[in-house]
């Protein structure tokens, strides 16, 4: 029934929660709150509550780039955080989330790979960021990329001794040049929305994730929904992700 209400209210130019349609719900960042992480943030956007923790070790680098780090990104889907979620390894759900936040900080050049070099073919650092979905009320992506890169943009690199990690003692920060910042514009009929709830979400005709830097190059670009978007629409539904990420890009220190 609500999202029927929700549907209805859209195509009399409203939103169930009162929102302009290029309005963001009420964004909240707290960093560091996981002390045994590198890194770490809370997002709260709106209802929905998203933590993301970094956590550095050491490997060997891939063969075809042997001076560059490593970068991994997990999510988990909590059945706490919502009552679709299921207990298990990842769903698809989990998975594509993971691959987007992914490529928008990796196709950004969001952290300079090349100078967590230990040893060249030998030792590398491997950061691995950890998404933890605590509560699930749509918009899943912009809130997992931002928290992502605040977790980042704290991360500092523990101390070695004798190869050995030094857990709680730092060198340095991890080397980050880039902040991409993730946008999802939906779309049902001709209207486009910002940041859609979970009502919201569970009638878009489709949606369109964009990741943009600080020169609104975009680094990645993920669709989904039912149906295709015409290009006059996927033009628009850029500009939008570009103007809207300016105001994200504000919170982001």
């Amino acid at each position: 029934m609500e999202e029927l209400y929700s549907l209805e209210l859209i195509k009399n130019g409203k939103r169930i929660d009162g929102r302009k349609f290029d309005e963001f719900r009420k964004i909240e960042i707290e960093k560091n709150i996981v002390q045994k992480a590198e890194g770490s943030a809370l997002v709260r956007l709106g209802k929905t509550e998203v933590i993301a923790g970094v956590k550095l070790g050491i490997g060997e680098p891939f063969p075809d780039t042997p001076k560059d780090g490593i970068l991994m990104v997990h999510a988990e889907f909590s059945p706490l955080a919502s009552p679709e979620f299921e207990s298990g390894p990842p769903g698809e759900d989990a998975v594509e989330l993971s691959r987007v936040v992914d490529r928008g900080i990796r196709e950004s050049k969001c952290i300079e790979l090349d100078k967590l070099c230990i040893i060249p073919k030998e030792k590398v650092w491997i950061i691995s960021i950890d998404i933890c979905i605590i509560n699930h009320q749509g918009n899943l992506l912009d809130a997992s990329a931002l928290a992502s890169l605040i977790a980042l943009l704290n991360t500092k690199i523990p101390k070695l001794k004798n190869d050995e990690i030094i857990r709680g003692e730092f060198e340095s920060k991890l080397p980050v040049v880039f902040k991409p910042i993730n946008v999802a514009v939906g779309k049902i009929g001709n209207t486009l929305l910002i940041d859609p709830n979970l009502e919201e979400e569970k009638i878009l005709e489709s949606k369109l994730s964009v990741a943009l830097r600080e020169d609104n190059k975009i680094c990645a670009m993920q669709k989904q929904g039912i149906k295709g978007i015409e290009f006059k629409n996927i033009e628009k539904m850029i500009d939008l992700a570009i103007e809207k990420s300016k105001e994200i890009r504000k919170l982001v220190k």
